[in-house]
């Protein structure tokens, strides 16, 4: 699809970075179609595309780009006065409806997304939400930006984003708690620090790469190896009579009120 200009407010920011280098690295955004706005009017990270252009003027990138992307945090969109009518306008903040966007900007074409911190590596789960207005050209292109930086899906109401917000906006946050305790824990029993640390990195990545290729669920995986009868299954059947699943889902439950735009 034909992009005139692609407008990213925030873009100097770790997130707006995060997805536009991937889609500039695959083509999918022409450098010559990007304007970011920072307030030094320079980022960095960007010196591989010189022909991305940086202004410190958010009227003047929302007046010029027929595609807008808000990656600022929800505390400072206050600080936006922006009129955004027939342009499509895509939200990467939590906690800011749809319907809000519209009253704010001036705007009916609106899609809120979640990334997360995986996107600059190209392993983000990126779910999105649209308003009835929006065209599907403006599908193809929100599907396509994101699918840049890893898996994307249409979700069927905005509501759902929010516990999405939780559940995988969260990024490597949750897992690297996990991974944290691990190694704290190898380290009380003898094992090196640096040597705890890496093999507990490995841990997780051989495991992720797991689940992502076999077609068992993770349910399953964990009944193998308790079947099994063996060390893990020790370790799983202590951690289950330990209650393993109430702090994590307390743990999504007060992401998901925190996210909640009700």
């Amino acid at each position: 699809m034909g992009v005139t200009t692609l407008g990213v407010i925030g873009g100097s920011g770790w997130l707006g970075g995060a997805l536009l280098r991937p889609a500039l690295a695959r083509g999918f955004v022409q450098p010559s179609d990007l304007i970011l706005s920072s307030r030094s009017g320079r980022s960095s990270g960007f010196d591989a595309w010189p022909a991305v252009r940086f202004t410190t003027e958010n009227a003047a990138l929302a007046a010029a780009c027929d595609i807008v992307i808000l990656s600022v945090r929800p505390e400072d969109l206050g600080a936006l006065d922006l009129d955004l009518s027939g342009k499509l306008v895509i939200s990467v903040m939590a906690r800011v409806t749809a319907d809000a966007l519209g009253s704010r900007f001036n705007a009916e074409r609106i899609i809120r997304a979640m990334p997360n911190a995986s996107a600059e590596h190209g392993l983000s789960f990126t779910p999105w939400f649209a308003t009835s207005e929006v065209t599907a050209n403006d599908e193809a292109f929100a599907d396509g930006f994101f699918a840049c930086s890893g898996k994307t899906t249409r979700l069927r109401g905005e509501k759902e984003l929010d516990y999405f917000t939780a559940l995988t906006g969260s990024g490597p946050a949750f897992i690297a708690a996990f991974a944290d305790v691990m190694i704290r824990d190898a380290v009380a029993n003898g094992v090196a620090p640096t040597v705890a640390d890496a093999a507990v990195r490995q841990l997780f990545l051989g495991a992720s790469t797991w689940m992502a290729k076999v077609a068992e669920s993770p349910a399953e995986t964990v009944k193998v190896f308790t079947d099994y009868g063996g060390t893990t299954a020790a370790g799983l059947t202590a951690m289950k009579a330990a209650d393993i699943e109430t702090p994590i889902s307390k743990g999504l439950a007060a992401a998901a009120k925190r996210a909640s735009t009700a």
